[in-house]
């Protein structure tokens, strides 16, 4: 079964190095094949960033920035897409399905939003999405086909749901810096939600073993950088959770031979932000925060204004002295970020305090982020804020 996993990587990588140029074109960014050559072998950014969570109040924002006809989300998102676009790479999270266009649309419980979300995020300047999280089963099957039809017809790349067996068994695959990089993701749980009958691959759920697997088979059909999205942990909690801890401990530490099998773990799912750390040599952000919500509610039934936190990570891989070698992390940086109900916009923090330093309540957001994100001590191995 394995080696049918990696020979469809193969295929697919192969397919994704010769149509490279077209691909990142798209996203606006060039990509050079690693395949051109060891002067190509140049170093890139990727940038990641927090849950995607549309609730009934993002939904009306979006119908009045498209003027009442439809549903546009590009303009919510436009103070960061300088930091998004700006990268060789930018992953996102969609935490919620996508329903038929022009039909109903729902929040908090079940989430079905409007699948202009996906072209709002490709316009911001992503190239893929993790689609695995406890929201991935709110509309069945159909939520999973309609939203990764609507990821399809935006250009968007996607993981951690499918449509097919097939599909399930492939990463994400993007070109950068003459790097293939492959994304994987995977969630806790479905909220106890059924898989689709005769679907068991239909949403990756969290199994040591498998991601192990994952990424050594997406390594081995080429894979220079291996990034790894996990919707995990506890909601309302900024500390990682034991669970959080020990999985990372594990998946940092696997290696075939004395190289790491992960290169980078990307969290999301608690709802506020959490912090980042270095672990076994890489980078693991135990949860990114939301980047889109509205009107949160903690467990305790308290507005809790955490829940319209979170960061941007941005990390720049440099190509090793030798192929074959790990491409490491050679800078690490955060963006705070915050999703301001007032006007329903994401605000990049320190920009908003630059432009504005009477903004205490920005300035009081973003040093709480800060605190949090650097509360395990990832100042120490060099974790900086963007400029």
């Amino acid at each position: 079964m394995r080696q049918g996993v990696v020979a469809a990587v193969v295929l697919l990588i192969g397919t994704a190095a010769a149509c490279a140029g077209s691909d990142r074109a798209a996203g606006g960014r060039l990509a050079v094949s690693p395949a051109a050559g060891p002067e190509a072998r140049r170093g890139f950014t990727l940038v990641a960033s927090g849950d995607v969570l549309p609730h009934d109040s993002v939904i009306r924002r979006a119908n009045l920035d498209a003027g009442g006809d439809g549903y546009d989300f590009a303009p919510m998102l436009a103070a960061v897409k300088p930091v998004v676009s700006g990268a060789d790479v930018a992953i996102c999270h969609m935490e919620t399905v996508y329903g038929e266009e022009g039909a109903a649309y729902s929040g908090y419980p079940d989430f079905i939003s409007p699948p202009e979300v996906a072209a709002g995020l490709r316009e911001t300047g992503y190239d893929s999405c993790s689609t695995a999280s406890n929201h991935s089963l709110d509309d069945g099957a159909e939520g999973i086909r309609r939203t990764l039809d609507a990821f399809d017809k935006a250009g968007l790349k996607h993981v951690g749901s499918a449509r097919t067996a097939a599909e399930s068994a492939r990463p994400a695959l993007m070109t950068a810096g003459g790097a293939t990089v492959a994304q994987l993701a995977y969630t806790f749980g479905t909220n106890d939600k059924p898989f689709p009958e005769g679907r068991p691959w239909a949403v990756n759920l969290t199994d040591e073993k498998k991601i192990v697997a994952d990424a050594r088979a997406a390594r081995k059909a080429g894979a220079d950088v291996v990034v790894v999205s996990m919707h995990w942990g506890t909601e309302w909690q900024t500390e990682p959770d034991d669970d959080q801890l020990s999985l990372a401990r594990k998946l940092t530490g696997s290696r075939t031979g004395d190289r790491p099998d992960i290169d980078l773990i990307i969290g999301t799912h608690a709802h506020v932000p959490q912090a980042y750390e270095m672990v076994n040599g890489t980078w693991v952000v135990y949860g990114l925060g939301d980047q889109i919500a509205g009107t949160m509610t903690n467990d305790d039934g308290e507005l809790d204004g955490r829940g319209n936190q979170g960061s941007i990570g941005r990390f720049t891989f440099t190509a090793p002295e030798t192929e074959g070698e790990r491409w490491p992390v050679t800078k690490a940086e955060f963006v705070p970020q915050m999703w301001d109900l007032d006007i329903g916009r994401v605000i990049d923090l320190p920009e908003a305090v630059r432009e504005d330093p009477g903004r205490d309540d920005y300035r009081e957001v973003r040093d709480g982020i800060t605190e949090a994100v650097l509360s395990r001590g990832a100042a120490v191995d060099g974790l900086m804020t963007v400029d």
